[in-house]
Formats: structure tokens, sequence, C-alpha cells
């Protein structure tokens, strides 16, 4: 099947020049836990790490050998976000993977709790959710 992307059409509406996204930033309670779950569970990589002595920051850059950036953060007495219930706004994230079934076991190995796959009926496609240390939740997409 030849899926056409939008940003492959120079002649597509809407903003010029945009081909993709660059980075997804994450405000984390604790670097440490994050960093253990970005990089050891998930197989992100640390390009950078700087501490912000002016706003008592964390600033970590990491990177997934797909292409995948991530800005992981810490400030002071960041107050929680909820996921849950619904709220407006961004709603999770997704990874797109070749074997639904080879990352969930590896997420279940590494102590993830991970909810039962499901077939989104729009689509046909495999997926399902899981969360990182502060509850952000992640999607499983199987492409």
């Amino acid at each position: 099947m030849d899926r056409k992307r939008p940003a492959d059409d120079a002649a597509a509406p809407g903003l010029p020049g945009l081909t993709r996204l660059h980075h997804i930033a994450i405000i984390a309670a604790n670097l440490d836990a994050s960093l253990d779950f970005y990089v050891r569970v998930l197989g992100f990589r640390i390009r950078t790490r700087n501490f912000r002595a002016a706003r008592q920051s964390w600033k970590v850059d990491l990177r997934h050998p797909s292409g995948i950036a991530i800005e992981l953060f810490t400030f002071p007495d960041a107050p929680a976000r909820p996921t849950r219930p619904e709220a407006l706004g961004l709603r999770h994230l997704a990874f797109a993977v070749a074997d639904l079934e080879a990352a969930t076991r590896h997420l279940i190995a590494a102590g993830v709790a991970v909810e039962d796959i499901r077939t989104d009926p729009g689509t046909g496609a495999r997926f399902t959710f899981f969360s990182d240390p502060d509850g952000l939740p992640w999607e499983l997409y199987q492409v």
C-alpha cells in the first residue's frame, strides 16, 4: 500500500515548511527515575545533560536510535498534571512499533504495567497503553 504523507506533497495547504515533529518536552518529578525509564527501558540515549542554576532545573536531551527526540526537564515543586479523568489538551503520545507483542513483553519484563492489547475499530490497527514514572500515558501502535 502506498501511503502518501502530507509532508511529501509540496502543494499541501497549511504551515509552509513543516516537515515533522522535532521533539517532545516532558517535565519529570524524579530525574533519575525518568532517565532509568527512558534510557534503560525504552532505549533512548542521553545526548546532553545540563543543570540550569537560574531555574534550579535540569534539561536532558534524549534521542532514540529511531530519531525520536525527548527533552526531559525537572522544575522544583512542579505540580502534577492529571491524565485522568479525561481533560482538554494533549491526551497521550504514541510510538509506532512493528511488533506489538514483542514491545509489550519487553515493557512487562522491565516491570512496566501495560494495558490489554486492543484493536482500533476505525483502522483495524492494534494498540496498547503504558505510562512513564510520572503517569504520562504512552501508546504503542502497531504499524
